[in-house]
């Protein structure tokens, strides 16, 4: 049995975390049954209606719901696969703006265009493909302001925080999350903004300003709805204020912390069969775990997990490559010459040229 609202509240703050990552709510996933039961149509039928010289609102409904399923499909789904899938629905959903349209219409067709372009930006990027995703960014990020849609706009510069973190840039990235909370100042992803600037403070070494972005984060996240798909990319996902802070504490050093954190996203990340519904999200919290147990001088279970958050099939990995080097380096400064460091070492390389 639940607590009331007031003590959830309470135990989420004492623990430093939100309520709704201690107390989630069942998740509710659109599929290909859902746009039948909303629409009347199957996959199928909505391709045919597409080609139809006017748009109805069915077949709207019909392309917003296929697009929230691409969405709700990127944490798990092979990247190559989704990369297909989404460009194959980009282009049928921008034919349609050579058509006739209401004005609402167009603007709802150019918001659905730019929400594909963002997740076809994020696929890109966990696949390597640097130039290509930047491309793509900034084309959705062109649709959501011609369709004057703040949430696209802010998601775009959250992957401009995203790429720069990953590739280094830190007060790129801090930028990048300043310029989307400016345009987005009312939408979910403030929280996932101050999470990237949470991440670049940590790494320029200023505990202060990261303490305060990770609390503005969670103060933010706290006030607003739970939302009814958390699988959902674009969808900001209470458990997920957890890996935020698991990052960061991993970072300047906390590993108390840092482990605590590490062992809730793997609890909220994995269903009861064992399997895991957000995988990209078990690598890191492996990665943390292994580098609290390199700094503990357990080079056998450090190794172990840098192993597994390297082995799994759904990967992020500019992100994954990221994070991986600071368990590299300590292989390198600490255990240079034992095989097992070696071995690591040899299978991290492998994974950051391919």
């Amino acid at each position: 049995m639940k607590p009331d609202d007031l003590h959830m509240k309470l135990i989420a703050k004492s623990f430093g975390t939100v309520t709704a990552a201690l107390f989630p709510t069942e998740n509710r996933r659109q599929t290909e049954e859902s746009v039948i039961a909303v629409t009347g149509m199957d996959t199928v039928e909505i391709l045919a209606r597409i080609r139809a010289s006017d748009v109805s609102p069915a077949t709207l409904d019909a392309l917003r719901i296929t697009a929230d399923r691409l969405c709700c499909e990127y944490p798990h789904a092979a990247s190559p696969q989704l990369q297909v899938e989404g460009r194959s629905w980009l282009s049928r959903i921008t034919r349609l703006l050579d058509g006739r349209l209401t004005l609402a219409q167009h603007q709802e067709v150019l918001s659905l265009a730019g929400q594909v372009a963002l997740l076809l930006g994020c696929v890109e990027y966990d696949m390597g493909k640097r130039g290509q995703a930047e491309v793509t960014r900034k084309a959705a990020l062109s649709l959501g302001e011609e369709a004057d849609n703040s949430e696209v706009i802010g998601w775009a510069q959250e992957m401009r925080a995203w790429y720069a973190l990953t590739q280094g840039n830190y007060e790129g990235a801090v930028a990048a999350a300043q310029a989307g909370r400016a345009v987005a100042e009312h939408s979910g992803v403030t929280v996932q903004l101050a999470a990237q600037q949470a991440k670049a403070w940590a790494r320029m070494g200023d505990r202060r300003q990261m303490e305060l972005a990770l609390d503005r984060g969670r103060s933010l996240l706290e006030v607003m709805p739970e939302p009814e798909d958390t699988d959902h990319h674009f969808v900001v996902d209470p458990s997920k204020f957890d890996f935020y802070a698991m990052d960061c504490y991993r970072i300047v050093g906390e590993d108390r912390l840092a482990t605590m954190y590490a062992d809730e996203v793997i609890r909220n990340s994995t269903n009861v069969d064992g399997t895991h519904r957000k995988p990209m999200r078990v690598a890191e919290a492996e990665i943390t775990l292994g580098v609290a147990a390199a700094r503990d001088g357990d080079v056998e279970s450090a190794v172990n997990y840098g192993r597994r958050a390297l082995r799994g099939e759904r990967k992020s990995l500019p992100s994954l490559v990221m994070c991986s080097r600071e368990l590299a380096t300590l292989m390198r400064t600490r255990y240079q010459g034992t095989q097992a460091a070696a071995d690591y070492l040899e299978e991290l390389r492998a994974v950051s040229v391919a």
